[in-house]
C-alpha cells in the first residue's frame, strides 16, 4: 500500500481523466482510506469518519461534457450538541452533477442585459466547470457527503430543556405610546 501526502483542502481526491468517458459510462467504486479518512474528518470539523463508501458512474453528456451520478455512504462520530457525548450518524446521499469545460457556453448564465433571467428553484442548475483535462470525482463525494451531516447532532433521548422566564407583569417594558396616551387626555 502506497503512503500518499493527503492534501488538507483536498483529503479524498481521485481525479478521472475526461477523455477515459468516451461512448460508454465509467463506473468506479471509491472506499477511503485510513489517513483520508481523518482528513475528512478535520475537514468537516466531526470528531471522526468511521466510513465512507461512493458508488458512481460517469458519462458523457452533450458534446464535451461529463455527467457524474451516484450515492455516496458514510459514518460519522459528531460530538452531541446538547451534552458533548459521541454521537454516531448514518450518511446516505444520492447525487447527479454536470460539468464542461471551463470557458463552455453551457456553463453561461444568460446575461442581464439581454433578458429577463427566470430561476426555476426545481430545474436543473447550471453545470459545474472543470479545468484541464479531468474531473476529481473524490471531491464530489466529499461535497454531497457534507451535505448529509447532520449541524445539530442530539443523543437519542437527550432533550434540551429551554429556560422560562418569570413572565411577572411589574417586568414588562412600558409601551413608547403610553406617554402619548396621557398627553391626549390633558
Amino acid at each position: 500500500m502506497k503512503n500518499i501526502e493527503v492534501d488538507a483542502e483536498r483529503p479524498f481526491s481521485h481525479p478521472v481523466k475526461v477523455g477515459r468517458i468516451s461512448g460508454g459510462p465509467v463506473e468506479m467504486h471509491l472506499k477511503a482510506n485510513a489517513q483520508e479518512l481523518q482528513g475528512l474528518a478535520t475537514l468537516w470539523g466531526v470528531l471522526s469518519v468511521e466510513r465512507l463508501d461512493a458508488n458512481i458512474k460517469l458519462s458523457r453528456w452533450k458534446r464535451d461534457g461529463v455527467r457524474v451520478k451516484g450515492r455516496v455512504t458514510a459514518k460519522v462520530v459528531q460530538a452531541c450538541v446538547v451534552s458533548l457525548d459521541p454521537v454516531e450518524s448514518e450518511i446516505d446521499e444520492e447525487f447527479d452533477e454536470l460539468f464542461v469545460p471551463e470557458g463552455s457556453k453551457l456553463a453561461r448564465a444568460p446575461s442581464a442585459d439581454t433578458a429577463e433571467i427566470v430561476l426555476d428553484p426545481d430545474g436543473p442548475d447550471i453545470p459545474e466547470t472543470f479545468e484541464g483535462d479531468a474531473i476529481d470525482a473524490g471531491v464530489v463525494v466529499t461535497e454531497f457527503a457534507a451535505l448529509g451531516i447532520d449541524p445539530y447532532p442530539r443523543k437519542p433521548g437527550l432533550d434540551f430543556e429551554p429556560h422560562i422566564e418569570d413572565t411577572a407583569e411589574d417586568d414588562r417594558k412600558p409601551s413608547p405610546f403610553a406617554a402619548l396616551k396621557a398627553w391626549k387626555k390633558e
